[in-house]
């Protein structure tokens, strides 16, 4: 099993042992004292870690994200936990109250309710030369969407992408549908790790990439 980033740790929660980190609970997750479980059912950066592949995400306050996709802030919670200025864009106003919420016990997290494949929308927030871009997006079109956006991410940062196949075409199998993605990433990106998260999320490819 690959080294957890910093801030991230295997702890025991009813008998179990879980991924955790620090902070207020967000999704009613298990609790131990300030420790609360991260679940890989709910979160596929979660299940990445979960299967041990290697993020590349380290933790710590110098460590900058960019979220694409944070939706409620199940798991963008996680990282303002132990990274530094994580900014979390998602384009659907409901759950962006739930994110305000997470956002209030956690200073260094920053909602954006902004449209991911339009950057040029949050370019004037974002700083460039983020460390880690995450992306979990249920959308046609995830790769372009992730090549759009390289233009945050430092030139030795990562791409952390959870594809889901059925967004992307119903109708063809996931197999086919992770091949293309992968090749229109290689344009802008070296794929260094993919995985299927099946034991977690049914039809997603976890992929580790960094910027050409």
């Amino acid at each position: 099993m690959s080294d957890l980033p910093a801030g991230v740790e295997r702890r025991r929660f009813d008998g179990d042992e879980r991924l955790a980190t620090r902070g207020e609970p967000v999704y009613g997750e298990p609790t131990d004292g300030e420790w609360r479980a991260w679940n890989p059912n709910r979160s596929k950066l979660g299940a990445m870690l979960a299967l041990g592949m290697e993020t590349g995400l380290e933790g710590g306050d110098d460590e900058t994200v960019l979220y694409l996709g944070a939706a409620s802030g199940t798991t963008v919670s996680h990282v303002a936990d132990v990274a530094g200025p994580t900014y979390a864009v998602e384009f659907a106003a409901r759950p962006v109250r739930d994110l305000l919420e997470a956002a209030d016990s956690r200073p260094r997290l920053f909602p954006l309710l902004k449209d991911a494949r339009k950057p040029e929308t949050y370019a004037h927030v974002v700083e460039r030369d983020v460390n880690v871009l995450v992306q979990d997006v249920a959308t046609r079109g995830q790769a372009r969407v992730a090549l759009e956006n390289r233009r945050f991410l430092a030139d030795d940062g990562r791409l952390l992408l959870a594809v889901k196949a059925r967004s992307e075409d119903v109708t063809r199998e996931p197999a086919a549908v992770f091949a293309d993605v992968r090749e229109e990433l290689a344009e802008e990106y070296e794929l260094l790790e993919s995985r299927r998260l099946d034991d977690y999320h049914a039809d997603h490819l976890g992929i580790v990439a960094r910027p050409l």
